[in-house]
């Protein structure tokens, strides 16, 4: 929100047009406190969720009678099983009549050290086998390699999918603005909310768990290749075009290998989308570290649940820098042949030894540290509970009382016209008529599922964490544009902040504020930061060395240089990390609802649990989605008015 009024600042009739609309809602809100403002019980149910639950127990009576399941879920449901249980065979589990897996311990750290060292470079490849021994050393060999069999068949799904339309994506406009929308709903839509009718149609298992994390992994892959394709020279496609090439020959020969590193970034984060399922998954069976984490949550297990979540991190920064290692490399010097021999020859030895000895097909128990990980953790959270109450006191109800309570009155206690009017008026001043249009459409929607109260109070706990997100974001993210040692050394608590399962520190989270709407918005900003610190980073840096060499040459102070220089100029990074901090926020409003949010992220949790509240879950998830569609055609509109150009939003989302 401060990063639009700071855009519509820019205009002085605009900025007094927003005043007055804010002044008018707020005496309006005072004045008819209470009013229309379509509440709904919790138990309370409408028409429309009525009609959802009957459609859902049809489906649930015929499911193994229609020919639909029969001849064609099913056979997905089968396909898929077997794809990730071939993985588990080689990776984790007894096979092929064996008590062990194909490749042991010994055999998969080769492999995977010998595969990043090939594509990648020694450092990454010294750090992949480092981090997979960690995953035995931490008692927790068989199930960080469960996990990795889903991700890796996940992720050879998504690229499957991904990058063929991604391709089609960069050579057709049409076909871009028809799967952007589509895109967005895969990326807006709660996990909990499609888990439900996964396991209706798929059961639970491996076949659901797969699917869910390819609804939550595909769009990063079909973005960026996009991206990639249009990002080409258009000389070189011209070039090659003079020459007498067709269209499948410019792609073959000039799109696709100059398109080739960026679709490897594609890659990568379709990896880190995959691997940040693996929690949500287990909720459905799936195999790996999800179930620990979450047997460990059942009991307040603060111990077991950072040991799990430990390893997930470091699965999740080791697969990040091997990718991200391949991607410097695309254009770099070819391996030589008795390099690549003597690695291949190396990892067959190993793979032998696995295959053959017991030794090194088993993770040595001895060597499990584990226990002294969980112990340590454990005292921790109780040194951290004793001795910060005072501080998460205050620090809870100033955020509360100073800024949640306030908002959720204007929000959620105003007539919902009223709201709607305000939010139509804003929209339209600060990004025009078409974000105008979406915000009408998105306001029917709400008031048409039935939930505009929940809706509003879950908008408001949205916008205040987004505000804590910006301002972290902002502070943060100039440290690391300006200091490469800031980045080196913060770079990895980001990348455990984005991929650690909210699971894991929910836990702590919980004995420090309690079960209590805070306890959301902390855990919000803990999963929404880290995304935000990397845009304002990458602005910072985008910033012409010769521009602020010139404020310093010219007398300026660092503090000038950044309000004056640094962040005028990254204005468009600042408001695509409001943008996208509003996206992550809302995806964590079900996780919200575990502890203490209310709103639609109880919702979805009561629909996923108890059966006769399925139709109104599954409304809450299609509100939080039309919530963030409005929020992200807004802030995309305010964005594009602030300056900032369509490349360099690709070029930060990288």
């Amino acid at each position: 929100m401060t990063a639009l009024t700071a855009v519509a600042a820019r205009l002085p009739a605009r900025r007094y047009l927003l005043g007055a609309v804010l002044a008018a809602w707020v005496l309006g809100a005072v004045l008819l406190s209470g009013r229309d403002t379509l509440a709904l019980g919790g138990a309370e149910l409408t028409p429309l969720h009525g009609r959802v639950n009957e459609v859902w127990d049809t489906v649930d009576d015929n499911r193994n009678s229609n020919p639909f399941f029969l001849y064609f879920v099913n056979y997905i449901r089968l396909v898929l099983d077997e794809s990730v249980t071939f993985v588990q065979a080689l990776l984790s589990q007894p096979s092929f009549g064996r008590p062990v897996p194909v490749l042991g311990w010994l055999g998969v750290v080769a492999v995977a050290g010998a595969v990043t060292y090939l594509f990648g470079n020694l450092r990454a490849a010294l750090l992949t086998v480092a981090g997979f021994v960690s995953f035995g050393l931490l008692g927790l060999w068989q199930e960080s390699m469960d996990t990795l069999a889903l991700t890796l068949t996940a992720v050879a799904y998504s690229l499957a999918v991904g990058v063929p339309l991604g391709i089609w994506a960069g050579l057709s406009d049409r076909f871009l603005r028809l799967v952007t929308p589509v895109l967005d709903f895969m990326q807006t839509m709660p996990t909990f909310v499609y888990l439900a009718p996964l396991t209706l149609f798929f059961l639970i298992g491996p076949a659901s768990a797969t699917i869910a994390t390819m609804i939550y992994a595909i769009p990063p892959a079909i973005r960026i290749t996009a991206y990639g394709i249009r990002e080409v020279s258009p000389v070189a496609v011209e070039a090659g075009t003079s020459l007498g090439a067709t269209p499948r020959q410019i792609l073959r020969r000039v799109r696709l290998p100059l398109a080739k590193r960026t679709i490897v970034v594609g890659v990568n984060q379709t990896i880190m989308a995959a691997l940040a399922m693996a929690t949500i998954a287990a909720l459905i069976d799936a195999p790996g570290l999800g179930k620990t984490v979450l047997k460990a949550l059942q009991t307040l297990d603060i111990g077991s649940a950072f040991n799990a979540g430990l390893a997930i991190v470091i699965m999740a920064v080791v697969l990040d820098r091997a990718t991200t290692a391949a991607g410097q490399r695309v254009a770099g010097h070819a391996r030589r042949r008795i390099e690549i021999a003597a690695l291949l020859g190396a990892a067959g030895v190993a793979v032998y030894l696995a295959y053959t000895y017991v030794w090194a097909a088993v993770f040595p128990p001895e060597a499990d540290l584990g226990p002294y990980v969980r112990q340590a953790a454990d005292s921790a959270s109780v040194w951290v509970q004793d001795s910060l109450t005072g501080f998460t006191d205050a620090l809870k109800n100033a955020v509360t009382y100073g800024l949640l309570n306030p908002l959720e009155s204007l929000l959620a206690g105003s007539p919902w016209w009223l709201v709607a009017l305000a939010g139509v008026a804003v929209a339209a001043l600060l990004g025009g008529t078409r974000a105008a249009a979406v915000t009408v459409l998105g306001m029917a929607a709400l008031v048409g599922l039935g939930l505009w109260q929940d809706s509003m109070v879950t908008l408001a706990a949205t916008l205040v964490a987004t505000a804590l997100v910006l301002a972290l974001g902002v502070v943060v993210g100039v440290w690391i544009g300006r200091s490469d040692r800031a980045d080196a050394v913060l770079r990895p608590v980001l990348d455990a902040g984005q991929t650690m399962p909210a699971f894991v520190y929910l836990v702590p989270i919980l004995g420090l504020f309690g079960p209590t709407r805070f306890t959301a918005i902390i855990a919000a900003v803990v999963f929404a930061a880290p995304v935000a610190v990397k845009l304002v980073a990458e602005g910072i840096r985008g910033v012409p060395a010769t521009t602020v060499e010139a404020a310093r040459s010219a007398g300026s102070s660092p503090w000038q240089v950044i309000t004056k220089v640094q962040l005028p100029m990254a204005r468009g990074a600042v408001a695509l990390a409001a943008n996208q901090g509003l996206i992550y926020v809302l995806s964590m409003v079900v996780v919200g609802g575990l502890v203490g949010a209310g709103a639609l992220g109880y919702d979805v949790v009561a629909g996923f649990s108890q059966h006769q509240l399925r139709g109104k879950g599954l409304a809450a998830g299609l509100a939080i989605v039309v919530l963030g569609i409005v929020l992200d055609r807004v802030t995309r509109a305010a964005q594009a008015r602030s300056g900032s150009t369509k490349e360099d939003v690709w070029r930060v989302e990288r």
